[in-house]
């Protein structure tokens, strides 16, 4: 069963890899990877746990007679729903997150980055909204951040080969942003969630390799525009009424928004709680000034459905889905014993974090980041010293190589993805154009990432 369970995985692997080509959405694969997953592994669950939690069993039987429904309710009370906690904890924040972006943005919250790029200087206008997307993406969800910005650009350049160009920098930068704080990616909400990283010291630490991973490649990016673009702009959005929201009340929801996800790690130091209860937190405090500053229209029945958090739309429920099959399916891979099995193999013959980090990222850009990050996250646990303890290098090693490494490929990524829909992009173009420019700025953030760790 566990060969079986084994082979799932891979299959898996190979499906989220090669969605592009088959069609077949990855939240689904993940979806089925977990729950299948879960239902072979109950099939054999008496050998899984003797195997695994022997003395925890035996307690749990407490001289009972051993049955089929009695080690099928261990496994549900156990071992089960803890990784459905943690999965639901991820998902949970990035509901909230989703829903302030949603907020923020229809309100015209965001309005403020179109008047800045407004001009036809490609220079100007490529470094402001990567640097908004690198700023609110370290904040905010990295798929929502750049779909937004994607729609901004798409609105504003007229030429499809400048918007390929534009929008490739868009979800590299949106990537390397969210990599180095706790809660602007996944990945660092699981590291930080499993006590395998603090807030300050993560940010610390891949701040200047992620800043570095995006400006490089971007720079680059930029000789290959003409100095003029081809751009047109549009009025501010119609947005159901003529009572906008005026420049300090869209200021004030910025400030609520952003400013309430910034103190989310100090709300987790202090109360030791769940960080998604802070993001949730955030988008209460949020939603009810959303509504005071919007009460005219909801007095007069005038409400537009624009003002409600649409974070349930089509692609964040992909989103959330994915995540939570596949933190799933890697739980009950867990409990099978093949991750330990790997980490001692690696242990064994390749005894150097960095090439499993290196690889980490190649395979990131094939396959996915978040499920390449998550199997290398279930292949240890936090330790009291050396690599694997609280803060170690793996974990920073593991958080960058994987999120930045996603680009590599415009596949290896939701948000490369998602520029893969929206501007057309083949994977071919992105291959040419892309790919060595991402690999450079990546091999030189992973030199510093190694000064930082090793000299510092």
């Amino acid at each position: 069963m566990t060969l079986i369970i084994v082979l799932l995985l891979i299959a898996s692997y190979l499906l989220i890899a090669t969605g592009h080509l088959t069609g077949v959405n990855k939240a689904a694969i993940a979806m089925f990877l977990g729950t299948a997953g879960w239902v072979f592994y109950v099939c054999y669950g008496t050998d899984f746990v003797m195997q695994q939690h022997p003395q925890d069993y035996i307690e749990y039987l407490s001289g009972a007679q051993p049955t089929s429904d009695l080690v099928k309710f261990f496994i549900y009370d156990n071992i089960f729903l803890k990784y459905v906690g943690k999965a639901a904890a991820i998902v949970m924040f990035l509901l909230a997150t989703m829903s302030i972006i949603e907020l923020l943005n229809n309100n015209g919250c965001f309005d403020f980055i179109t008047e800045w790029i407004r001009t036809r200087n490609s220079k100007r206008l490529l470094w402001t909204i990567t640097i908004a997307t690198y700023i609110i993406s370290a904040n905010l969800d990295n798929l929502t951040t750049t779909t937004m910005m994607l729609v901004i650009m798409h609105n504003i350049v007229q030429s499809g080969r400048q918007r390929m160009l534009i929008g490739s920098a868009i979800v590299l930068a949106a990537n390397c942003g969210g990599c180095f704080t706790v809660i602007g990616d996944p990945t660092g909400l699981i590291l930080w969630g499993n006590g395998a990283v603090t807030a300050t010291h993560f940010s610390a630490y891949l701040a200047l390799p992620s800043l570095l991973a995006w400006v490089i490649p971007t720079a680059l990016i930029n000789y290959q525009l003409p100095d003029r673009l081809v751009c047109e702009w549009i009025t501010s959005p119609y947005r159901g009424d003529d009572t906008r929201l005026n420049r300090w009340q869209r200021i004030v929801m910025l400030i609520v928004g952003i400013g309430g996800l910034w103190f989310i790690p100090t709300f987790h130091n202090i109360t030791k709680l769940a960080p998604f209860l802070g993001a949730l937190c955030v988008l209460s405090v949020l939603w009810i000034v959303n509504e005071i500053f919007n009460r005219r229209l909801m007095n007069a029945d005038q409400m537009a459905q624009r003002r409600i958090p649409r974070a349930i739309q089509y692609g964040a429920i992909q989103q959330m889905l994915f995540v939570m099959g596949i933190m799933l399916g890697m739980g009950v891979v867990t409990e099978t014993g093949v991750f330990s099995d790997i980490a001692s193999w690696f242990e064994a013959n390749i005894h150097n974090i960095w090439l499993v980090g290196i690889g980490s990222g190649i395979l990131s850009s094939l396959i996915d980041t978040f499920t390449v990050a998550v199997s290398d996250i279930m292949l240890y646990d936090v330790v009291a010293v050396g690599d694997m303890a609280v803060n170690g290098a793996y974990w920073e090693i593991i958080a960058y190589c994987t999120a930045v490494g996603g680009c590599l490929l415009c596949v290896g990524s939701t948000s490369g993805v998602a520029l893969m829909k929206m501007e057309h992009v083949r994977l071919g173009w992105y291959l040419k154009n892309m790919t060595l420019k991402v690999c450079i700025g990546w091999s030189i953030g992973l030199a510093v990432l190694w000064m930082e760790i090793n000299l510092i």
